[in-house]
């Protein structure tokens, strides 16, 4: 293989395109250490001493800089890498990395999620917020059985409750506000009407 192209990206790094279709994102001074230039042969020695001196160990710290601000899923952290230029063996080993470690865990990033809202929001929109992060959908049924404390009726009137809403004396009007809050916390219209018409008893 060789080098297509060398493009700078920002101040003090060099994207190197190579004729395999990888990308390289090194900083200007390796680029001279290493004596990169354009049309230039890179052999495959060349390729895997870039790789595992520079580029992996540099993902990995990079891995472990993005987990030390936030959890993050496992598709999230690799989105992350990607966006920074490391190419896929970089990626995978950078991953393999903290998953060994027990940094990187899609299952404990879901439980965390679960308790954490799981008085406020629905288990539907939870859900739909688990597989935005790129959670296994496997995984979020598994956690949400083990993990919920209240059926989603139990939780309406809770959270009806606390909004002030009395069922006896509630206008049209103001029911349908609560209808309105309800949903966009995710409920099912099916379980928000019973519990705004047969009020909180069955659910306390």
């Amino acid at each position: 293989m060789y080098i297509e192209s060398i493009d700078t990206a920002g101040k003090n790094k060099c994207k190197i395109h190579l004729s395999n279709g990888v990308d390289l994102a090194l900083y200007k001074g390796e680029v001279r250490q290493l004596h990169l230039q354009e049309n230039d042969e890179i052999t495959e020695d060349m390729y895997e001493k870039i790789l595992e001196e520079i580029l992996i160990p540099r993902a990995r710290r990079r891995a472990m800089h993005l987990l030390e601000k936030m959890d993050r899923s496992t598709r999230q952290l690799e989105t992350k890498l990607r966006e920074g230029g490391y190419p896929e063996p970089a990626i995978e080993s950078a991953i393999a990395y903290v998953t060994s470690y027990h940094y990187l865990d899609d299952e404990r990033l879901a439980r965390s999620h679960i308790r954490f809202y799981q008085t406020s929001r629905s288990r539907m929109r939870m859900t739909q917020d688990l597989l935005k992060k790129g959670i296994d959908r496997e995984i979020i049924d598994r956690c949400m059985e083990e993990e919920l404390e209240q059926s989603q009726m139990e939780l309406i009137a809770v959270l009806l409750q606390k909004k002030g809403y009395a069922p006896e004396n509630a206008t049209r009007q103001e029911e349908a506000k609560m209808y309105r809050f309800l949903m966009q916390r995710g409920f099912a219209s099916s379980e928000i009407s019973r519990v705004l018409r047969g009020g909180f008893s069955e659910w306390d």
